[in-house]
């Protein structure tokens, strides 16, 4: 089981030693993005859901991936497969998710501390001008605008992203 405690004190210590702004929002735990959009009181859009896919390159080759998408969109698993020229994308099972990501479901930071995390950013994210996202935990989340989390957090940038079925 992941420490979100460390993987929280992580990410603002990296914040803390940059020149970036950034500000804590506490609320009730929650991880559900439309759920915790409203009680931090922004558009879903504006909201990074952060979903940690397994990439089969080959038979023999799996990567791990996280995939950052403007909350009101969802992962198009496809675009992402061609992304990577592999015959196979999916979710990642959660045990993997939570080892690789450093936290728990609804808590999975836009950051990657893991170098067997690769990090995709749809350009939907950085364009943000603010960007919330749980902070590695479920009762604090975080807001940085979108071009100042690709400076710092250096995804790469790629259309992953689809509309979220109505």
């Amino acid at each position: 089981m992941p420490d979100d405690d460390d993987t929280y004190r992580q990410l603002i210590s990296l914040l803390d030693t940059s020149s970036v702004d950034y500000r804590l929002i506490e609320h009730e735990p929650e991880g559900a993005t439309d759920t915790v959009s409203a009680l931090r009181g922004h558009p879903v859009s504006q909201a990074a859901k952060c979903i940690v896919l397994r990439v089969k390159v080959d038979r023999r080759t799996t990567r791990h991936v996280l995939a950052v998408v403007p909350g009101d969109r969802r992962v198009d698993l496809d675009a992402v497969r061609t992304l990577f020229a592999a015959r196979y994308v999916g979710f990642s099972d959660a045990e993997t998710a939570q080892r690789l990501a450093r936290a728990v479901p609804g808590s999975v930071l836009p950051f990657s501390f893991d170098p067997d995390l690769e990090l995709v950013a749809d350009p939907g994210v950085v364009a943000q001008p603010q960007l919330y996202f749980n902070a590695a935990r479920l009762d604090r989340s975080l807001v940085i605008s979108g071009p100042a989390y690709a400076e710092l957090a250096r995804p790469r940038v790629a259309h992953i992203a689809s509309p979220a079925p109505a």
